[in-house]
């Protein structure tokens, strides 16, 4: 997909039980469906529907169990049509999900284990001629808030998503079709975060488009002391931010005020390059 030079908002549909924020609410798939209409009203261009929750020690979900979750809903948000209908996205780190998601009609796999966990489905994408985003990400949800070090966490980050691009390049994915994210909240302390935060601009260097998650994420609420329904003044301050350093695709839930907080932040601080 082209992406020009405003924010692109990418709206969370969580159709799990146990998701930090949303767990529950959309197991059923009208209701994951009603939402996702509601997200792109709000201004989401793309849906990013996901079936196993990836908050810190979270455990794995069957792969048969994620695709009797996630793939209705999928086929059902893609049969929208016309020139501002949503993109919709896949976050998944198995093979068979990517493959029958992308079936249904997902133009975008984002993998939080950057093809790590299934390197097979960078060729899935390239076939599909699909978009992907990679995500920086410490071992497993299970275990990577356990202690995470890093000599230089943005340059570790940085040489990280460096080398999975790279891997993607060589299964055939066009670098035009890969977004990267520093995986904020994934395995990485509050400093570590805020550095990430800090210095976007190192990771925006690299060259393709950057997408930022921190929507309602634990570092916000240990900042303000705020439950996950009370996050979004944190989630738009650091939104605004990573606009300003550069990213620019932005995964969020509450989409209506996110889009007006980074529509009022591009006409501020115009974007600097032009990303496709």
């Amino acid at each position: 997909m082209q992406l020009g030079s405003g924010p692109v908002l990418m709206g969370v549909i969580n159709v799990t039980p146990d998701s930090f924020s949303d767990g529950g609410l959309y197991l059923d798939v009208d209701a994951a469906v009603d939402h996702g209409h509601e997200l792109a009203r709000d201004g989401a261009a793309i849906l990013d529907v996901g079936g196993e929750s990836t908050r810190p020690g979270a455990d794995e979900v069957p792969e048969a169990e994620e695709i009797e979750r996630v793939v209705p809903v999928v086929e059902r948000l893609a049969q929208a049509s016309g020139p501002d209908a949503p993109r919709v996205s896949i976050d998944t780190r198995k093979p068979r999900v990517a493959e029958q998601a992308l079936q249904a009609g997902a133009r975008i796999v984002n993998d939080v284990s950057a093809f790590r966990h299934a390197p097979e489905i960078a060729g899935m994408v390239a076939s599909a001629g699909a978009h992907c985003c990679l995500m920086h990400m410490l071992g497993d949800p299970r275990t990577m808030q356990q202690d995470p070090r890093y000599d230089d966490v943005v340059s570790d980050v940085k040489a990280f998503l460096e080398a999975r691009l790279a891997f993607a390049a060589g299964e055939g994915v066009p670098e035009e079709n890969v977004w990267l994210d520093p995986g904020i909240g994934f395995g990485k302390t509050i400093d570590h975060n805020l550095e990430l935060l800090r210095r976007l601009d190192e990771i925006v260097a690299i060259g393709r488009p950057v997408v930022i998650g921190t929507s309602r994420k634990s570092f916000i609420g240990k900042l303000t002391g705020r439950e996950e329904t009370d996050r979004l003044p944190g989630t738009i301050a650091t939104n605004v931010i990573a606009w300003e350093r550069g990213a620019r695709i932005f995964r969020v839930h509450d989409v209506a005020a996110l889009a007006d907080a980074l529509k009022v932040a591009a006409a501020t601080v115009p974007a600097e390059w032009t990303t496709t």
